[in-house]
């Protein structure tokens, strides 16, 4: 697992005795190589040199870090096939759907010859689905998704505030059932909730010291993958949250700071990108947000950000700690 490949043990070994032919072919091969490299070089670049989302091909700026599928440290759910297991052949499945369904009749013919293009999907999508991935990091995350489940998701947002983009989002991610014909999702790296707060599961992943809580990982989880160096994931809240999700009390401990800021800014990003997609989030006729799944019309008519909770009845996340005035006011205020 994301290990060295292995080396032919000739690999190293001096050309002796080549024909003038195989100096030949070599030669252009190294060049191929240093070509194919310099294009590849320069792609990373452009990309890097303004973080983006990628729809339809375009990139759409947004003012956090973004990394790409393509881009090294990316995670791709293009991949037909594990990405941490070595598979002999690879399984060749899809972990997405190149086209989204329940399309207009209008936009289904033009989409089954050519895709969807920018203007299509716009019409097309309209809702923001929330997730947090109870594995605790993006790497975990992407293991389950793509090795385990056979599943995709076409951005994680790792505990750094790193956000980690896996398809174009004109592609039908597998992540929320009767919303993936018209969402894009997102799974946020944490833990999860519980009924019973600092259970034997949940003290598996907080400890405590002087400065408050922290989230460890687990003695199994070898590799976080957290990209920046020696962070310490802090929840933004010093307290353990008790909130009602679908009729049940579940307590957690809130999300980092950096993915709020993270997080936020994508929401408006995304806003600007699609139209129909509004900074707002369910909401009883009192003001307050909804606790519990909307039913399928009231999911199909809603226009903005969900929870999955909001999508299924089986689902908590993300969870009671999400502060859903504050992603909104900072997410209006990115725009």
């Amino acid at each position: 697992m994301g290990g060295p490949m292995d080396v032919p043990p000739d690999a190293d070994m001096p050309r002796r005795g080549l024909t003038p032919r195989q100096r030949r072919r070599l030669t252009a091969a190294a060049a191929i190589a240093a070509l194919l490299l310099l294009v590849r070089c320069a792609s990373m670049s452009a990309a890097a040199a303004g973080d983006g989302i990628e729809v339809c091909g375009q990139r759409f700026p947004i003012a956090t870090t973004v990394v790409n599928w393509r881009e090294p440290g990316g995670y791709d759910a293009y991949q037909r096939g594990k990405r941490f297991t070595v598979e002999d052949p690879p399984d060749g499945k899809l972990r997405y759907s190149p086209l989204r369904g329940n399309l207009p009749a209008a936009i289904q013919e033009r989409a089954a010859a050519n895709g969807l293009d920018l203007a299509s999907l716009r019409q097309v999508v309209h809702q923001f689905v929330l997730h947090y991935d109870t594995t605790g990091t993006s790497r975990q995350c992407f293991k389950v998704l793509q090795d385990v489940r056979n599943l995709s998701v076409h951005f994680l947002l790792d505990v750094d505030g790193t956000i980690y983009q896996t398809l174009d989002l004109r592609e039908k991610a597998h992540h929320a059932t009767i919303a993936n014909d018209f969402s894009v999702g997102i799974e946020i790296a944490h833990p999860g909730a519980w009924k019973q707060p600092m259970n034997a599961d949940m003290a598996r992943w907080y400890g405590k010291d002087e400065l408050g809580w922290f989230m460890k990982t687990p003695a199994w989880m070898t590799e976080p993958g957290i990209r920046t160096p020696g962070f310490v994931a802090r929840p933004a809240r010093p307290d353990i949250i008790a909130g009602r999700v679908q009729g049940d009390v579940y307590h957690q401990l809130d999300f980092t700071e950096p993915q709020y800021v993270a997080l936020a800014r994508l929401c408006a990003a995304l806003a600007q990108v699609f139209p129909r997609l509004r900074l707002e989030v369910p909401r009883n006729p009192d003001g307050s947000i909804v606790d519990h799944a909307l039913s399928a019309d009231e999911l199909r008519a809603f226009d903005g950000i969900v929870g999955h909770f909001h999508v299924q009845t089986n689902k908590q996340d993300p969870g009671p700690a999400m502060q859903w005035e504050r992603l909104l006011r900072d997410a209006r205020a990115a725009r």
